[in-house]
């Protein structure tokens, strides 16, 4: 599981950086791409990346203004040229469908491919034997919603010992017990999959936020989270304008950070006046004075997902 930042800036892109568009990607967990927003310019982000839209199973908008989805008609129109043919599903607040629908419309796009679009208000919005997403209103100028995606704890691992103990060998019969289905032997005696499996594996825990400013979803999304994705659109100097226009400092970013003992808090979304890395690094240390375990997202930089604290050199 590995994060891919394709856009990094709030409002408008710049020569540094695109707007918000962020890659999660699961080829170990389900040979698969999910997009977190997709603001103008993400397929040609994509393009100079690692992901590859023929993966792309899910699109999860945080809410509809235009930094954040006028990349998505272009990409989805074409997908399918970049060997994009399977099933595609679009999740976001009420609107979504009617954007993306009468785009292809009014531009005649025909897709050959499945594009489902799940609108939603909150809630669990998706779930399968492998992950729940859930979703909460957060505080912005429109309805803006963060995500929490949750991979459901997997199975431990086989025990060589316990095994022997049984007489098992490897082959098909180890399979079953890993899928938690129980088995009898020729001698007639059963083995549970609890007699021989280890513990089960935590599964990972992501945050993904939409622009907000400071709000009560905000630590229940994040709570007990391995990564937390929170805008920083401001520095704590501009804490009135962040409110203002319903946006978060970096000092905001990391006390949520911090009250929902979070593993890894990563910023994004930062004003345009911020121009250069250089210019970005007072917002760092601003949050790790709060919360030590921040980094900033630097576009197309892959960040692999641990349990815990995470290392936070850039």
């Amino acid at each position: 599981m590995e994060l891919y930042f394709l856009g990094t800036n709030a409002g408008v892109p710049t020569l540094q950086r695109n707007v918000t568009s962020i890659g999660l990607r699961l080829l170990d967990e389900r040979r698969a791409l999910w997009l977190f927003d997709c603001g103008e310019g993400t397929q040609h982000q994509i393009l100079s990346s690692p992901l590859k839209l023929s993966k792309l199973e899910k699109i999860f908008i945080t809410h509809l203004h235009g930094d954040h989805v006028f990349g998505l008609p272009g990409l989805l129109s074409s997908r399918a040229y970049q060997g994009g043919t399977t099933p595609l599903t679009v999740y976001g607040p009420p609107g979504t469908e009617r954007m993306i629908l009468t785009t292809l419309e009014l531009s005649q796009s025909r897709l050959n491919y499945e594009l489902n679009i799940v609108e939603h208000t909150g809630g669990i919005v998706f779930e399968d034997d492998s992950f729940i997403v859930e979703s909460a209103l957060l505080e912005h100028r429109i309805d803006s919603y963060g995500y929490r995606i949750t991979e459901k704890d997997r199975p431990g691992s086989l025990d060589p010992a316990k095994l022997a103990e049984y007489g098992l060998k490897p082959g098909p019969l180890f399979g079953r017990l890993k899928r938690g289905e129980m088995i009898t032997l020729d001698s007639g005696e059963t083995v549970r999959p609890e007699d021989v499996l280890g513990a089960p594996k935590r599964g990972m825990v992501i945050t993904i936020l939409g622009d907000t400013r400071p709000c009560d979803n905000v630590v229940p999304l994040a709570q007990d989270a391995d990564v937390l994705i929170h805008e920083a659109t401001f520095m704590q100097d501009l804490a009135d304008t962040a409110h203002e226009y319903y946006h978060s400092t970096s000092k905001q970013a990391a006390e949520a950070a911090r009250a929902a003992n979070v593993g890894l808090l990563i910023m994004t979304h930062f004003s345009s006046r911020y121009k250069d890395e250089e210019q970005l690094e007072p917002l760092l240390e601003e949050a790790k004075s709060i919360f030590p375990n921040t980094r900033l997202a630097n576009e197309h930089q892959l960040i692999p997902i641990i349990h815990g604290k995470q290392n936070t050199s850039q």
